[in-house]
């Protein structure tokens, strides 16, 4: 959660090292190659050729409002 939402909170970043140096908490790099891996086929993120990150995801807070006053199904 926490390398989304740096990614998210910025938007772009030219580099996983950028990224990787702006976490709060320090974490293994394999760890966070992966979780890049998952943002990535999620569709949440694009890592483009050149190294840069950037977050895709649609986020709306409107959207976001009306999902928790819904009511919930089983």
């Amino acid at each position: 959660m926490m390398i989304q939402k740096a990614i998210k909170r910025h938007g772009s970043y030219p580099t996983k090292k950028e990224v990787w140096n702006r976490l709060p908490r320090r974490m293994q790099y394999q760890t966070f190659n992966r979780v890049l891996d998952y943002l990535e086929s999620s569709g949440k993120i694009l890592l483009d050729k050149d190294g840069s990150i950037v977050w895709t995801f649609p986020d709306n807070e409107k959207l976001e409002r009306l999902l928790k006053s819904s009511p919930k199904l089983r």
